[in-house]
């Protein structure tokens, strides 16, 4: 999830203030509703005309939206990386080769609208997302999909083009979200910001002055699925900056503040207990990169992104502009994932101006390099600008670059990267799913999700095949650091840093400590209020 990353926020015309709302058969959401602070922006746009509709969703912030308003077949638990049943009682391989997928339905499933969920929407909703193929949208998960059979009203089985173990992780992902076939199009995506799902949460959307203001998540009765709900009504609000979340959590207007907290106020936030609030920190896969259009002029030489490489220093950004909230990152897969190794370090030892000056010597490049380093201004915290000032700064320090900087609104920027506009770009990854598999293939994958022009064919055509072969997901790693090696040489993409997840929360709010799982995915079910 990218997701994580790629809801285009641009601003379309609605004319004036709406409520959108799922309908059906929620519950009454008794009590007070626990509220929970975001500055994620949700709008509908030329480019985007649906934010909430699973083909087109692909963002870390609106996923946690639709985890909660639509099923999967599987779902991450609260806790741990394999997937569990969900809109399914079981799931399972057919076949020894992991290229056909079976799943029996629950009985008696229903939308929030009243329909009968069966197994002709599952296919429905596969076949909707790989028909629409947006763009931008989470398509590339379901791409290895050759054809969905329904056997009866409550099995699915999906054929492989070929063997791919991490299946049962991609369908856990909203881009399998189940959607009513009788309320969606087929072929076209849903305008606006409808959620007719049969997930834990009916969905209503507020939405003012062309973007979402507020959502509000209602218990539905009729959710069969593992999930405990310990409330009846969660509600989402927005804000426009980090430091007026963070004093509406110490006035008690909000109860939990998640996206995003900046450096200066995790260190606050820690010894806030005596303003009633508590910092519930874990490990986290958030990952940031450096991507580079290699065949971008100014970067298409291998030793000028090898110089980089050579020059960044991780240890400084994440000390003196993220205040060690998160961690130096060497690889493309993050630590605490199996496979993980410091390949970037293994390759490129300590900074060193000495050495990236005779690595562009061998290269016959003489002349300091002119770059333009691009980064999205809104969209992946307000240190974003700060850090990407001290890159700058430690590139045009060892005289070996003269490098510009240039903020784009994410807007703009997603597209743009994504049509190759620019030569480096600051990218987020908050994982699909926690498998090494997801760090890997969506970078330097066939149908990456970056667009990137870098193909290598023993990571495409070897090393990812084969590493889908195995069912035991440690087995795999070899195969995982062979694909890091090659990158760290090759350098498409330059890891920055790897990040924690925190969640602040009011005292009173029980649960906090659970709401992010293994995929940073939020998890508003597991709140609740007590001592």
């Amino acid at each position: 999830m990218n997701r994580k990353t790629l809801v285009l926020p641009t601003v379309a015309g609605l004319l004036a203030p709406v409520l959108v709302a799922c309908g059906g058969s929620a519950g009454s959401g008794g009590g007070k509703a626990i509220v929970v602070g975001t500055t994620d922006r949700f709008e509908q746009t030329t480019d985007a005309p649906a934010p909430f509709d699973p083909a087109a969703a692909y963002d870390v912030g609106v996923w946690n939206v639709l985890h909660s308003g639509f099923q999967t077949l599987l779902r991450l638990p609260r806790s741990g990386t394999g997937p569990v049943a969900d809109a399914a009682e079981k799931c399972s391989f057919g076949d020894r080769n992991s290229e056909q997928f079976r799943c029996t339905l629950r009985k008696g499933l229903k939308f929030t609208n009243g329909h009968a969920l069966t197994a002709e929407d599952v296919k429905f909703s596969i076949d909707r997302a790989r028909r629409i193929n947006f763009e931008n949208g989470p398509v590339s998960l379901l791409s290895n999909i050759d054809k969905v059979e329904t056997p009866s009203e409550l099995e699915v089985v999906f054929h492989l083009k070929t063997p791919d173990a991490t299946f049962p992780q991609k369908i856990a992902t909203p881009a399998a979200a189940i959607v009513d076939s009788e309320s969606y199009a087929k072929d076209k995506l849903d305008d606006g910001f409808k959620v007719v799902g049969s997930g834990p949460y009916a969905i209503d959307a507020e939405v003012k002055d062309d973007r979402v203001t507020k959502i509000t998540f209602t218990r539905n009765d009729d959710y069969q699925g593992p999930l405990k709900l310990q409330n009846d009504k969660v509600e989402m609000r927005f804000f426009d900056d980090s430091a007026s979340m963070e004093k509406a959590l110490k006035a008690g207007d909000i109860d939990v503040m998640n996206r995003a907290l900046l450096p200066e106020q995790i260190d606050r936030l820690r010894t806030a207990a005596d303003q009633g609030v508590q910092l519930h920190e874990s490990p986290g896969a958030e990952t940031s990169f450096l991507a580079f259009n290699t065949e971008d002029s100014t970067v298409k030489n291998k030793a000028v992104r090898q110089a980089m490489a050579q020059l960044v220093d991780r240890q400084a950004l994440t000390r003196d502009d993220y205040h060690r909230t998160n961690e130096p990152l060497y690889s493309i897969v993050p630590t605490g994932v199996a496979g993980h190794q410091n390949s970037f370090s293994n390759k490129y030892g300590e900074p060193s101006v000495e050495k990236a000056k005779a690595i562009l010597r061998a290269a016959n490049v003489t002349s300091s390099v002119p770059l333009v380093l691009t980064y999205a201004t809104d969209h992946y915290g307000e240190a974003t600008e700060k850090s990407f000032k001290s890159l700058q700064k430690q590139l045009n320090d060892s005289g070996l670059f003269d490098v510009k900087l240039q903020g784009v609104k994410w807007a703009d920027f997603r597209p743009e990267a994504a049509k190759g506009k620019y030569a480096v770009y600051g990218i987020g990854w908050f994982p699909d799913f926690p498998d090494p598999d997801n760090f890997v293939d969506p970078f330097v994958g066939k149908d990456n999700f970056l667009g990137s022009p870098y193909k290598n064919s023993k990571i495409i055509n070897e090393l990812i095949p084969q590493s889908r072969l195995s069912s035991q997901r440690d087995a795999a790693a070899r195969f995982f650091q062979q694909a890091q090696d090659i990158v760290a040489d090759d350098v498409p993409v330059l890891p920055l840093w790897q990040g924690k997840q925190y969640v602040a929360a009011r005292n009173k709010i029980t649960g906090a400590e659970w709401a992010l799982n293994a995929a940073a995915e939020l998890q508003p079910w597991e709140l609740g209020r007590g001592v």
